[in-house]
């Protein structure tokens, strides 16, 4: 039997290294840049963090991903191993694409791994750290530096376009835990094993002529909070990208983060724990990657992007007035960015929210959503779509805060409520965000063929 399995390894081993056997579909291109941040910098994702940090563990990259049907459309999936990228980044990246490579806005995606040890992106988070004027000057630096690598590895990855074959396949993995613990004084933070959860591991792979990998994307929907300390780093995600680089030479590792707003590695806090978690995920991807578990992906590509707007709960100048005197620094310092607003009449009573599809024939669809989605979203949209091979992502174009679902928000806790200080929104959303949302999927998702 040893004899057997070996020879089906092999067998599989083989099939999936020899040259192609359809004319492909499809050209694509790959490129990756290094934006570890040169020197000590603010780390995002944790507000008691104190100081810069104090080493590299290991490099992030932002990575994209090319892709040309041969009837007119081109797309780019473009992965970050950051915290999240705000719309002023992707904006600016987008903008100059579309000019220079003739780009529409639907066929760029922007995600982000959102790994807590990884640098502030300025304009994100903005009241959960209170800067020096040369601090902050440093991170706006950053930022400016990101957005030009981010524009050049967009450029480089349409330069390498040469033809390819895309499959699709999907495995599990099951250390994504729902962290909404509820306790006799509300829900908190913790761990949630009936909890909702989405450990569903969506692989689309493309090879070249030759049946090599050139790209390997993959999914999970969980936070990057394995780790907390000091060092720079891609946590899990990172591990798990270069698991499966080191598995297939040549081969460049995307990860998307999906609906992960309530999802927590489970166990975390030690540099073991997320590479084993990175291995774990790795070993889910090669599952897929065994040629009997793939599908062929065809063209054409339709893509479609619409941003729509988001309403908060009412709010006043009086419970800011109040608030600014709250022992809490953090809601102090929301505080005080509100009553500035109401000074100036510009108060936020909504924030706009982007939503887009690509889809792949009647093969495949991504469906990207902005900010920290909770799972309640990628499953919902699943079960309206039975039919349909749907990949969501959350953390996508452009990370504002927090997104419950209607449950969510009415359960409170800190996805609804608490963690809208450290974004700097006014409050909790009205309670029609989950249906406004709703509505741009199905939107989006009718103008790419989805019925």
């Amino acid at each position: 039997m040893k004899q057997t399995a070996m020879k089906h390894t092999l067998l599989v081993c083989m099939l999936a290294a020899s040259p192609l056997a359809a004319k492909p579909e499809f050209r694509a291109g790959t490129a990756r840049v290094d934006i570890t941040p040169d020197g000590p910098i603010w780390m995002s994702g944790y507000a008691n963090r104190d100081h810069p940090s104090e080493g590299v563990l290991a490099s992030l990259y932002a990575k994209a991903l090319a892709l040309d049907d041969g009837k007119g459309t081109r797309v780019v999936i473009l992965t970050t191993d950051l915290i999240g990228l705000p719309r002023t980044i992707t904006d600016a990246v987008s903008a100059r694409a579309m000019k220079q490579y003739g780009l529409e806005r639907s066929g760029i995606l922007f995600n982000s791994s959102h790994t807590h040890t990884g640098p502030v992106v300025r304009e994100n988070l903005s009241t959960m750290y209170d800067l020096s004027a040369q601090e902050d000057a440093r991170l706006k630096e950053y930022a400016e530096k990101l957005t030009g690598k981010l524009f050049t590895v967009l450029g480089a990855a349409l330069g390498n376009l040469a033809p390819a074959q895309l499959e699709f396949g999907q495995s599990r993995a099951g250390f994504a835990i729902n962290r909404r613990e509820f306790t006799p004084d509300g829900v908190k933070l913790g761990l949630a094993p009936k909890g909702p959860v989405d450990h569903s591991v969506p692989v689309l792979a493309v090879r070249g002529q030759d049946g090599k990998f050139k790209a390997v994307l993959f999914g999970y929907a969980c936070h990057n909070t394995t780790l907390a300390h000091y060092m720079i780093s891609a946590d899990y995600a990172g591990y798990a990208q270069a698991a499966v680089e080191k598995a297939h030479p040549g081969a460049q590792a995307m990860f998307l983060l999906l609906c992960g707003g309530d999802q927590n590695p489970n166990p975390r806090r030690t540099d073991a724990l997320a590479e084993q978690h990175g291995q774990a995920l790795a070993a889910s991807v090669e599952q897929v990657l065994a040629l009997a578990r793939r599908e062929p992906v065809r063209a054409p590509i339709k893509a479609a992007y619409q941003v729509t707007t988001l309403r908060f709960a009412v709010h006043t100048r009086e419970q800011f007035e109040k608030e600014a005197k709250d022992a809490n620094v953090f809601k102090a310092r929301r505080a005080k960015q509100m009553l500035a607003q109401y000074a100036e009449r510009r108060e936020r009573r909504s924030t706009p929210y982007p939503v887009q599809a690509i889809r792949f024939h009647k093969d495949l669809t991504i469906l990207a959503l902005g900010g920290e989605v909770v799972v309640d979203y990628a499953l919902r949209a699943k079960k309206e779509n039975p039919n349909e091979r749907l990949v969501v992502a959350g953390y996508s174009n452009d990370v504002m805060c927090y997104i419950p679902s209607l449950r969510v928000l009415k359960e409170g806790g800190y996805e609804a409520n608490d963690s809208m200080v450290y974004y700097g929104m006014p409050g909790p959303f009205a309670e029609d965000v989950e249906e406004t949302i709703f509505q741009a999927i199905r939107g989006v998702l009718k103008r790419v063929g989805v019925k």
